[in-house]
């Protein structure tokens, strides 16, 4: 095992140590760069959606960020718990208990179900849901629309964020790239097609784009189902054969992994209710907010990439019982984090028409300008918060990865409420600041998440947790590299 403790070689030595060393940046870029690649597809996915919506009209590109936000923060409650799975299966992989990440896995797939059905009954309070949103009346129908429509692709995308959990957590990122890159160009086509009515198609604006973004979460469903199922998948992992329900499993998982999908259903609410109070605003201030959101949206995925894998090697290096290398790995995240959002940053401040380009081609320059001008300014807001926004990623992923899911979730709770919500509503409506005061308490939002979870995991208390059963202490493998040379793909 090597260590970064020596120090010749000076800075470059350090980090050139630090690349190859196990737990290092190698390690963690091994697993995390399809990851990354996978969640730049899901930024990309969302960005053409809007940039299309843009381009058919600007009320409609205006009312698909509050209605998508919405629909994913309820989805999210279910995907973040299912989702979970990836720390079971990176612990058992640890561990050297294959045999139980396909019963897990299954648990997950029952919840998925369960989701689907809770989902549904939410589509009939759609109109009802924005009018008292209160936000421009034609805006407002095609927020109704977009949000009923996206309800019905409820149980594929749960399943698939139960499926992409095990294949992260046994280290097989590619094969959640190839899924997800394949529901992205079929986003892109489809929303091609219908939206405009291109070739032949219904010209259907955002129910179009709705319907593509439903079918696309069908398509990664159907990839990983068609990987999972095979036989050698099932031999080594018994994902066939862990058909049948375990109660005491599937509670354990719904212990864990329950907090981390309230967390992520609290974030994404915090979140959406910023965009609804700006929205109220006006039309301008509701695109500008939804265009800042979007262009960082593509840089900041890649953060969840890396936070996946450092939950991923946290949870694997303590199924070792090696917490000292799990920390490692931690760090090494954090480092490639902090220098890419770094130079993000940098890119948000110096040439932010580069990124408005793209939302001006196909409109009326004069008409979209005040919105442009106005989403520049946002973006110097993002860029203020940024690193500190890859340090929440990093430093919650870490702790989640041990099973620390409850602490997460009782901070997101606090400061979604008392840091973000209340403060913004108060800026807005009672002192009637403006919007540059509803984006100041977001950036000191972003900055205190960040510094929260920073905190607890210097604490160490995750050390020693573990989400799995008590195992006997095993010699691990000088790196968890996934499990290439024990399962054909």
């Amino acid at each position: 095992m090597q260590h970064i403790s020596e120090t010749s070689g000076g800075l470059k030595g350090y980090f050139f140590r630090r690349y190859k060393s196990e737990g290092g940046y190698r390690d963690i870029l091994s697993i995390a760069i399809p990851l990354i690649f996978t969640t730049g597809s899901w930024a990309l996915q969302n960005f053409i959606d809007r940039m299309f919506l843009n381009w058919y009209d600007t009320e409609v590109m205006a009312a698909s960020m509050p209605a998508g936000i919405l629909n994913f923060t309820f989805v999210s409650l279910f995907m973040g718990t299912v989702g979970y799975v990836s720390t079971f299966v990176a612990q058992y992989y640890g561990s050297d208990q294959n045999k139980m990440m396909g019963k897990v896995l299954w648990q997950a797939l029952y919840i998925s179900i369960v989701s689907g059905v809770i989902i549904m009954f939410i589509i009939p309070f759609s109109d009802s849901i924005f009018a008292v949103v209160g936000h421009d009346g034609k805006v407002r129908e095609y927020e109704a629309v977009y949000f009923r429509i996206l309800c019905y692709g409820a149980v594929p995308l749960v399943a698939s964020s139960a499926m992409s959990g095990f294949f992260s957590g046994i280290g097989k990122t590619w094969i959640i790239m190839i899924a997800n890159f394949a529901a992205t160009a079929e986003n892109i086509i489809v929303d091609y097609l219908l939206i405009f009515g291109n070739f032949g198609f219904p010209r259907m604006g955002i129910e179009g784009a709705a319907i593509a973004t439903v079918l696309s979460a069908c398509v990664s469903f159907a990839i990983y189902a068609a990987v999972l199922f095979r036989a050698s998948y099932n031999d080594t992992f018994n994902t066939v054969r862990g058909w049948r329900p375990d109660m005491a499993l599937m509670k354990r998982l719904i212990r864990f992994g329950l907090p981390n999908g309230v967390q992520f259903f609290l974030d994404m609410m915090g979140i959406t209710v910023f965009v609804l109070i700006i929205g109220r605003l006006g039309t301008d201030s509701l695109a500008s907010t939804n265009i800042a959101f979007n262009v960082n949206t593509i840089a900041f995925m890649p953060m969840i990439g890396l936070g996946i894998t450092v939950s991923v090697l946290v949870g694997q290096y303590l199924g070792m019982n090696n917490p000292d290398m799990a920390e490692y790995s931690v760090y090494s995240g954090l480092h490639l984090a902090v220098a890419y959002m770094g130079a993000v940053a940098l890119l948000y401040i110096w040439v932010p028409d580069l990124f408005m380009c793209l939302y001006a081609a196909g409109t009326d320059a004069e008409k979209f300008r005040p919105t442009a001008e106005l989403a520049k300014v946002l973006l110097r807001f993002v860029a203020l918060y940024s690193v500190f926004d890859a340090m929440n990623i990093i430093f919650a992923s870490a702790i989640k990865g041990a099973g620390d899911t409850h602490f997460v979730m009782k901070a997101i709770i606090i400061l979604s409420i008392f840091g973000l919500i209340v403060p913004t509503g108060a800026a807005l409506f009672l002192l009637d600041l403006g919007i540059y005061a509803g984006w100041t308490v977001l950036t000191g939002y972003v900055m205190l998440l960040g510094i929260v979870f920073m905190l607890r995991f210097k604490g160490g208390r995750w050390k020693s947790m573990r989400v799995i059963e008590e195992t006997p202490i095993t010699i691990p493998p000088s790196r968890p590299e996934g499990l290439a040379g024990k399962v054909e793909v």
